[in-house]
This record gives structure tokens, C-alpha cells and sequence, in this order.
């Protein structure tokens, strides 16, 4: 019997998706799967994609028309291709048409284009959601989204990332925070609209009040940051933007709370790993959130300064309800597929999708 092999391409722009591209690759390639990963050349130092045994190719980033042609040279000996994200969907669809491959599309978010963009997206929403043999959405929500764009066979597959593994003392991380003598409030993200962070700064104003007046860290970069950081040094928040972290499953695990103000998530990384870890999680009632954390955190509405401000100054005030959603944290988490059981639902797909031409068992 000859060996499954698979081409595992990403676009890039997704921690959650980069994250479980390299837990599948490592478990396939355990069960006798050959791994090809393609991907930006920057996402092989963060993610060591050659450690899981995976072969990694480099591709250039979206928009680089070489792009279709690196990945139809690296499709050509496949069986199964699986793109990761809708800009790595509509490039992989370009790069394998008019070729019988089966093409997995699994979508970790959902595009926040509006406008103009936004029906540019749609469009290449329909593209790829048509293109691809199998849909599999990491929620609810985007299973639903590709139905609504035309897949012929959309399913849902929560996906499971590592849980974190903090090294460092903790008191060590929040004394290089500023935090040893007040709350920390951890929140982790890109620094781009839509994730809530304009709120988060307006919620701390009432913080302010507080004693001791609790630390804000906000992990992530991006194209806001200068205007965020105007804001905090203009106003006096208590507010640190800390840049892109590798050491998130430290903060989280010496965080007081962890908060999820974004305007949509799918399977957030963040309310993964603060579940976890025991950390009370405050978070917007919105996308695939309720359905991943259950009654294991705090719910506000998005965009709501005042319900979010409330929300975290109750919690502080009461250490009770604190260490219950400390316990229900890890028994919410406990209900999540492994990274083994996430595995072999997908090789259960492609061994689905590759039984007529060559049958394949783990």
C-alpha cells in the first residue's frame, strides 16, 4: 500500500490556524502520512514545521503572483491538498484546477471586509466554498457561511491547538510587567479593527477608579498600534501594548483575568488557553465564542465600554466567582476535541475522499 500524501498550504495570517496546521502535520505524520507544509518563509521559524517530520516548502505571501505557480509544482504528486484560510483556499483552487485532487478547505475565521472589499470577498468566498471537495468550518457559524456560499459539502470540525505550556516563575513575568501589586488583565490579539481594542482602552478610563488600579497587557501587533498608543500616552490609561509575544501561555497563566473584546471569533486561541490554564475569561457574546467556552467566562456585548468595565470590576471584587469559573474552565476544556481525536477526523476526511482510487487506513 502506498503512502498517503498531503500538501498542508497556509496563507499566513491566522496564530490559530498556523498553530493547528503544525499539531495535524505532527500527528499525520505519526500515523504514515507524508507532510508537505507550504507556507510564507517566515512561518518556518515560528513554527518549526520541519520538526513535526513535515517536509516545508515556501511560498510567497498573498498577492505574489508566484505564488500558483510554487503551489502547482508542490500539488503535482499529492493525493489530498488541504488549504488552511480563504486566501490559501482561492489560490490553492487556482493552483489545482483542472485536475481530479481533492480539495479540503478549512476555514478558522471569517473575513471582516466591508464595503467595496467586503463584495471582493464574497466573491472569492463563493470561489473557493465552490472549489473545494469538502468544507470543514471551525464553528457552527462557518459551516453555516460556507453552506450559504455554495459547497457541496460543508462540516463542522473543531479544530484542538497545544494546550500552553508556561515555563517561567510567575513571579517573574508580572514583576516585568509592573503587576506584582495589582491586577493583571491579559488581552491577546492583532492590533486591527474589529478586535475590540478602542473598547478595551474606553473600559479602562473606569479602571481607574479602581485600587489598586489594575494593568492592562495587550499582546499583538499590528497597523493600529500607533493610534492606540496615543491614545494610552494622551489619556493616561493603564494600558501596556506589549508587541507580538512567544511567551503567551505565560501571561495567561499569571493573568488575574483574560479578555476577548473582538467583534468575532471562531475557535479563539486565547479563550482556549485561558480556560485551560484556570483563568476567568470576559468575553463578547459573539461568533463561535458561546458555543467553545459554554458558561466558563463572563459574556458582554461587543462594543459595550460600559458592560466590559463592569464586568471585570465585578470579577475583581469577588474572589468567589473568580475561582468558579477557575474550575469551570478546565471542565469546559475538558469537553474539546484532543489534538489525536482532531487528527483522525481529518484523516478519516481524506481517507473518505481517497477510498475510490487508493484505499488508506490509519
Amino acid at each position: 500500500m502506498t503512502q498517503l500524501r498531503t500538501v498542508q498550504v497556509l496563507g499566513g495570517g491566522n496564530a490559530g490556524g498556523s498553530a493547528h496546521v503544525r499539531s495535524l502535520a505532527g500527528g499525520l505524520v505519526a500515523r504514515g502520512v507524508g507532510v508537505t507544509v507550504c507556507a510564507p518563509a517566515p512561518l518556518e521559524l515560528e513554527y518549526d514545521f520541519p520538526g513535526t517530520g513535515a517536509r516545508f516548502v515556501p511560498v510567497p505571501r498573498r498577492g505574489d503572483p508566484a505564488t500558483v505557480g510554487s503551489l502547482r509544482a508542490v500539488c503535482a504528486e499529492a493525493d489530498v491538498v488541504h488549504a488552511h484560510g480563504l486566501d490559501a483556499a482561492v489560490r490553492t483552487a487556482l493552483a489545482i484546477s483542472g485536475r481530479r485532487l481533492p480539495l479540503v478547505v478549512t476555514l478558522h475565521t471569517r473575513p471582516r471586509a466591508v464595503g467595496a472589499r467586503g463584495r471582493v470577498t464574497r466573491m472569492l468566498e463563493r470561489r473557493a466554498a465552490r472549489a473545494a471537495t469538502v468544507v470543514l468550518g471551525t464553528s457552527s457559524e462557518l459551516v453555516d457561511r460556507a453552506r450559504s456560499r455554495g459547497a457541496r459539502d460543508a462540516r463542522l470540525a473543531p479544530v484542538a491547538v497545544p494546550p500552553p505550556r508556561p515555563d517561567r516563575p510567575e513571579s517573574k513575568v508580572r514583576a516585568e510587567l509592573g503587576a506584582v501589586d495589582r491586577p493583571l488583565l491579559t488581552a491577546v490579539g492583532r492590533l486591527e479593527r474589529g478586535r475590540g481594542h478602542g473598547t478595551l482602552l474606553d473600559a479602562s478610563h473606569r479602571w481607574l477608579g479602581l485600587d489598586p488600579v489594575p494593568l492592562v497587557a495587550v499582546a499583538g501587533e499590528g497597523r493600529e498600534r500607533a493610534r492606540l498608543q496615543r491614545r494610552i500616552d494622551g489619556e493616561g490609561l493603564p494600558v501596556r501594548l506589549l508587541g507580538r509575544r512567544d511567551d503567551i501561555g505565560e501571561l495567561l497563566a499569571v493573568s488575574d483575568l483574560a479578555l476577548l473584546p473582538s467583534s468575532w471569533e471562531a475557535r479563539s486561541v486565547l479563550a482556549q488557553e485561558a480556560l485551560r490554564l484556570g483563568v476567568p475569561l470576559v468575553a463578547t457574546r459573539v461568533g463561535g465564542t458561546p458555543e467553545l467556552v459554554g458558561a466558563a467566562a463572563e459574556f458582554v456585548p461587543y462594543g459595550d465600554a460600559v458592560a466590559l468595565a463592569a464586568a471585570v470590576s465585578r470579577l475583581l471584587a469577588d474572589p468567589d466567582r473568580r475561582r468558579r469559573l477557575s474550575a469551570a474552565g478546565p471542565a469546559q476544556a475538558a469537553t474539546w476535541p484532543t489534538e489525536d481525536e482532531t487528527v483522525a477526523q481529518i484523516l478519516s476526511v481524506y481517507d473518505e475522499l481517497t477510498r475510490p482510487s487508493r484505499p488508506f487506513t490509519a
